[in-house]
């Protein structure tokens, strides 16, 4: 029983300060504007940085407009969208804080292993972060709720990368 309080400090630890319900509540609705939007999403970020297109063996080195009407291009900006969309349906309870952490640390540790870098993570999170401003209601607070979540799960992936 000691082990599991152990273990619950420290996954609680590596999210530092979670996301309180009224931020939660703001990443989730301004979320849910553009969760639908999953090929505009991953076009916006291989545009934005191409050298992330390049970690991608289905679409490195190919033109990104000859690409992003593909089946393939649907499918995995489904699989990254649907990744966000499950961490965040899992955010702004503490009871969910392991399985944020474990999801967080697996999408960290299996993009290690391909090579993916801390300033790449670092460029997909500018572009995501433009794509919303640019699709959604931004004001201060969602801004804030958006840095607030995404510190929390750039930390954990980060700390995976290293």
């Amino acid at each position: 029983m000691k082990f599991f309080a152990v273990l619950a400090l420290c996954i609680v630890g590596a999210i530092a300060d979670p996301l309180s319900a009224d931020e939660a509540n703001l990443v989730k609705s301004s979320w849910d504007h553009v969760k639908h939007n999953e090929a505009d999403i991953l076009y916006a970020v291989f545009k934005a940085y191409p050298d992330i297109q390049a970690k991608f063996p289905q679409f490195a080195g190919k033109d990104l407009e000859s690409v992003k009407d593909t089946a393939a291009f649907a499918t995995h900006a489904t699989r990254i969208v649907s990744f966000f969309s499950e961490v965040i349906a899992l955010s702004g309870e503490a009871a969910n804080l392991s399985a944020v952490y474990n999801l967080v640390s697996k999408l960290g540790a299996d993009h290690k292993a391909r090579g993916v870098t801390a300033a790449q993570f670092g460029e997909f999170r500018t572009a995501l972060v433009a794509y919303l401003q640019a699709h959604v209601s931004w004001g201060d607070n969602v801004a804030a709720a958006w840095n607030h979540a995404l510190d929390n799960t750039y930390a954990v992936v980060l700390k995976a990368l290293a």
